[in-house]
């Protein structure tokens, strides 16, 4: 059978699995062996057996636990309220105090979580009840949580970034690297878009009475927030003076939150068991997934598939700018509708020959391919990091309000990406100084 015939088949079939509510390894793992046979019979599943033991051999996936352990541990030391303490010091007396305060705080919790569900939920939780009670708007203050949690898939240290550097053969360091300065870019564009929506209308951000003042707060602000820059800077810091690789970074983030944890007094057995347990059910699904995907990209490549689509798709004569938009609308409209981390699994094996055949830097793609993906956890109607705010506070918050609220936060991640495109820089910058 032609492969324009059994890919489309196959995708078929794991969309029908992933529609009846089967896991998205178990859909993944059901199409590689429904592949194998077909293709290779009983003798494909030692192929089947060799692949995922050598992706899971690879040391670079060590990062992965290692990153969800340190957020693990962060979290449930209760140091996260010292950041929350000490951001909303810093923040100060500023018409619209909260929306600010919740951008920055998002921004630090990025660089201590890389899990958009988590820090939504958090803040709604926390920062969501305070802004209803002292009038803020309801459907801004949704926007502004919804986009400060999307940062932390792409400040570094991000998942997201791991997994795409793994199935597409990309250096990590530079991924994580590339993250921070459009990170930056998408939460300074959240904040511009608040002040204007404030200077136009100055009902929707009260004065907060309850600001703190006096000159010593800050000071004592930035000295409380001290063990979390050495964290990012064990982190980010020296992967980008060459001393250390990914995976040693993480270690070093993971002793990093341990001190800190120590530091303010929440370090126990209790903690670090439950931490570990939490981190294994965690990297287990995302590890087993990952296998899943490496050997779907192998099979495309078995039946030509992959080969052809990228020759197909090549031939098409499209300045590169357009070609690389047209390449970004396809995640952007069907992750409306199906699971993100399910696409990606399918995208990339894809995308990846693809990108290297149009001479784009893997750094700068994959990067506002991640930003896209980010994009697609806020957009109607499945958005994961939509339902996860709604979940946090269903008292305060109607989903149609949530729905409402996540179009002008998708606006400005398009255009993030739009200046990402043209200004390369934003991206490529910092990992060029790794080489």
């Amino acid at each position: 059978m032609d492969w324009n015939v059994t890919l489309p088949i196959g995708l078929l079939l794991l969309c029908a699995m992933l529609a009846i509510g089967a896991p998205i390894f178990v859909g993944f793992l059901a199409l590689n062996l429904f592949g194998v046979w077909y293709l290779f019979g009983g003798a494909g599943l030692g192929m089947l057996a060799n692949s995922i033991t050598d992706s899971m051999s690879s040391l670079s996936l060590t990062t992965i636990p290692l990153f969800i352990l340190m957020g693990e541990v962060l979290f449930r030391s209760g140091a996260v309220d010292v950041v929350f303490d000490s951001v909303d010091q810093l923040v100060g007396r500023v018409r619209g105090r909260l929306y600010v305060f919740t951008i920055a705080l998002s921004t630090i919790f990025g660089a201590l979580s890389g899990s958009a569900v988590a820090v939504v939920a958090m803040l709604g939780r926390t920062v969501l009840p305070s802004m209803h009670g002292r009038g803020y708007d309801a459907r801004l203050s949704a926007s502004v949580i919804q986009a400060g949690a999307s940062l932390a898939p792409i400040i570094p240290p991000s998942l997201m970034a791991v997994l795409i550097g793994s199935m597409a053969n990309v250096s990590i360091s530079a991924l994580l690297i590339a993250g921070l300065l459009p990170g930056l870019l998408l939460a300074v564009l959240t904040l511009g878009w608040v002040f204007v929506k404030i200077w136009r209308n100055p009902a929707l951000a009260p004065v907060d009475e309850d600001a703190p003042t006096g000159p010593r707060r800050p000071l004592l602000a930035v000295a409380r927030l001290l063990p979390f820059s050495v964290i990012v800077f064990s982190i980010m810091g020296l992967m980008l003076l060459g001393i250390a690789t990914p995976s040693e970074a993480a270690a070093t983030g993971v002793a990093g939150s341990l001190l800190a944890a120590a530091w303010y007094r929440k370090l126990n057995i209790q903690l670090i068991v439950q931490a570990m347990q939490s981190t294994a059910r965690i990297s287990t699904m995302i590890l087993a997934i990952l296998a899943a995907s490496v050997f779907f990209g192998q099979l495309l490549s078995f039946t030509g598939a992959t080969s052809n689509l990228v020759e197909d798709l090549s031939s098409v004569q499209l300045p590169p700018l357009l070609m690389f938009w047209l390449l970004m609308l396809v995640p952007f409209v069907l992750c409306m509708f199906i699971d993100q981390l399910a696409f990606m699994m399918v995208a990339i094996p894809i995308y990846a020959p693809l990108v290297q055949k149009l001479g784009f830097d893997p750094v700068w793609f994959w990067t506002i391919f991640s930003v896209n993906m980010t994009v697609a956890s806020i957009t109607p109607p499945f958005g994961y990091t939509m339902y996860a705010l709604r979940a946090a506070a269903p008292q305060l918050l109607s989903l149609r309000q949530v729905f409402s609220s996540s179009w002008p936060v998708v606006v400005i991640f398009l255009i993030g990406m739009f200046l990402m495109s043209i200004f390369d820089g934003l991206v490529t910058v910092l990992p060029g100084m790794l080489r």
